[in-house]
């Protein structure tokens, strides 16, 4: 399946990975998640707690194509050989989707404070730099 679909790609003249294209969704919308969040705790900036809130909504959403199209990259390019930073980035992903959804859950975009719901935000962008680094050292070496 995986060939198949690369093959296709190839003959519409299409031979990059496909992966890379797609994690500006959930890694953008990280950054603007922190981003209006900290702006958030700026005098009459509070309503742009709820734009931050709604960038961790569009990062979940982004995820699970993002790592499907990571699948895909990694079973045509590595041969789906395991290898130490594909494990980090398994694990990276997985704790960035758990904390996507822990302040999903949690939060009160209503009323931002500068607590736990804040550091989750912080933590959010600690993951995703470890996920692009991991993923440039893969690609690029």
């Amino acid at each position: 399946m995986v060939q198949t679909i690369f093959e296709f790609l190839n003959n519409l003249g299409f031979t990059h990975p496909l992966h890379p294209a797609l994690t500006h969704i959930p890694m953008g919308m990280v950054m603007g998640a922190v981003t209006f969040r900290l702006a958030s705790f700026l005098p009459k900036l509070k309503f742009l707690a709820k734009t931050g809130y709604h960038c961790v909504i569009l990062g979940l959403l982004g995820i699970a194509p993002t790592a499907f199209a990571g699948y895909l990259d990694w079973q045509h390019t590595f041969g789906g050989e395991w290898e130490f930073l594909i494990i980090l980035k398994i694990i990276l992903a997985v704790v960035l989707t758990i904390v996507l959804v822990t302040i999903a859950v949690i939060d009160d975009p209503e009323n931002p404070k500068f607590d736990k719901k804040t550091f989750f935000y912080l933590l959010t962008v600690l993951l995703a730099i470890g996920l692009g680094f991991s993923g440039g050292e893969l690609q690029y070496g």
